[in-house]
C-alpha cells in the first residue's frame, strides 16, 4: 500500500487527495475554474503542512490524463510531471472517463457511461460494465436519438457527468438512468492504487493529455 498523491483538473472543478493504504487521508476542492493553476500548488502545499506528512514520503502522482479541459488537463499533468521529476518518483495516468465510471454507484446498472460535455451536441465518452471493464473505449460522440439504442436494449445503463444533460431531453427509456454523481480526485484512488501495485506507470518526459479530439479555437482557420 502507498502513499499517492491524486490530482483531477480534468472538467469544471478541481480536486487533489492524498491516499495512504488506499484510504482519503487529506482532500480538497476548488469549484472555480479560471484559477485551477494558481490553485493547484498553493494546496498541495497547503495539505502537507497541515499533516505529518512530508512530501519526500509520496511514492506516486496520478492524475487525470483526459479527457476534458485542454487547459485543464496540461496544468494537472504539467503540475504532476514536475512533482514526480523533482521528487524521482513515478507518475500514473488515470484515464478521466474511468475516473468518473470509478464514482457512480453500480448495483442498480448494466452499464455505465460516463460523458463529458463537448462543443455542441458532442460528448466524450466510454462504456464500463459494473466490474469496470471497458465496453466501448473513450470517443467522441454526436448524441442523437438513437446513439444508445442496442446497448439499452441489453440492459440498463447509468449515464453520469455533464454531458448526461444533453441526453435527458432525446433519450427516453426505461433502462435510461440519469446519475448526478459529480467525480474527484478521491474517486481516483483505487485506480491508482492499482496502477501503482502493477507498476504501471507514464512516461514523465513523454507523457501528453488525452484530448480525443484536436484542440479547437474559433481565432483558429
Amino acid at each position: 500500500m502507498a502513499i499517492i498523491l491524486n490530482i483531477d483538473t480534468a472538467v469544471e472543478s478541481a480536486s487533489v487527495c492524498f491516499a495512504i493504504k488506499a484510504k482519503p487521508f487529506q482532500f480538497a476542492l476548488n469549484s472555480t475554474r479560471k484559477d485551477h493553476a494558481s490553485w493547484l500548488h498553493s494546496t498541495i502545499q497547503k495539505l502537507i503542512s497541515n499533516t505529518a506528512l512530508n512530501l519526500k514520503e509520496m511514492e506516486a502522482v496520478a492524475v487525470t490524463i483526459g479527457p476534458g479541459s485542454y487547459t485543464g488537463l496540461r496544468i494537472g499533468l504539467s503540475a504532476a510531471k514536475g512533482l514526480c521529476f523533482a521528487l524521482n518518483i513515478p507518475l500514473i495516468a488515470i484515464n478521466t472517463l474511468e475516473m468518473m465510471a470509478n464514482a457512480v454507484e453500480k448495483d442498480e446498472a448494466d452499464f455505465v457511461c460516463p460523458l463529458i460535455d463537448a462543443r455542441r451536441m458532442e460528448v466524450f465518452m466510454a462504456v464500463y460494465d459494473k466490474n469496470m471493464k471497458e465496453i466501448i473505449k473513450p470517443s467522441a460522440m454526436i448524441v442523437e436519438p438513437g446513439s444508445f439504442n442496442s446497448l439499452l436494449a441489453s440492459g440498463k445503463i447509468v449515464f453520469s457527468g455533464n454531458g448526461r444533460e444533453k441526453l435527458k431531453n432525446i433519450i427516453v427509456h426505461s433502462n435510461a438512468i440519469f446519475n448526478n454523481t459529480i467525480a474527484t480526485a478521491a474517486d481516483m484512488i483505487n485506480l491508482s492504487e492499482k496502477k501503482f501495485a502493477e507498476k504501471k506507470f507514464a512516461d514523465i518526459a513523454y507523457a501528453e493529455p488525452l484530448y480525443i479530439k484536436e484542440f479547437y479555437s474559433p481565432l483558429r482557420r
